[in-house]
């Protein structure tokens, strides 16, 4: 077939996928793609977790972070998404792990999401959602740890970065606004 012969086909699948789409509710800002294990366990080490930490996971997709947190570091944490399938799927996986006690999962839009309670949260959406949910995170108490697998902040600068297969996990913490620029490596 030509290639303008494709046009029309492409067009009209695409066109079915998001009425489909539409038709299901999932109107999701970011698509789901679950953040490899050696990052969530980087991401993990660069928070300095440690007892008394409440980790919000926003995107959390099948809930490999917030399951992570609670199995190796004991803290309490929350997950949210958007899709009913894979919070379902992120609340089997915590109660295979024995951390159901630990861990929740709220289909929930991350942007009315409660923050105030997090010492850490965790991401991995778009540059673009990232920077809708800037001002939020700087607004939060100091100390807060946020962890972004593969997107920046802008002007934001991160306290701290690493390498994970070739993609950058950026940390900053909430000190009103100033942050410095270390990097951690592998």
């Amino acid at each position: 077939m030509p290639r303008s012969g494709l046009v029309r086909p492409v067009l009209a699948i695409l066109l079915t996928l998001a009425i489909a789409r539409g038709a299901l509710g999932q109107d999701h800002d970011v698509p789901y793609f679950p953040t490899p294990q050696p990052a969530v366990e980087k991401m993990l080490e660069m928070a300095g977790i440690k007892s008394g930490d409440f980790l919000i996971d926003l995107g959390s997709g099948d809930g490999r972070i917030p399951i992570t947190a609670a199995k190796r570091h004991g803290i309490r944490a929350l997950g949210v998404d958007l899709d009913p399938a894979l919070n379902e799927q992120a609340r089997a996986a915590a109660v295979r792990e024995n951390v159901s006690d630990k861990v929740t999962f709220r289909e929930q839009d991350l942007f009315d999401t409660d923050l105030s309670e997090a010492t850490v949260i965790t991401l991995f959406l778009l540059g673009s959602v990232n920077m809708k949910l800037r001002p939020r995170l700087m607004a939060l108490k100091p100390g807060t740890r946020i962890l972004s697998y593969g997107w920046s902040m802008g002007e934001w600068k991160p306290d701290a970065t690493a390498q994970i297969d070739g993609r950058t996990i950026h940390m900053w913490i909430v000190r009103g606004g100033a942050t410095t620029s270390p990097s951690i490596t592998d």
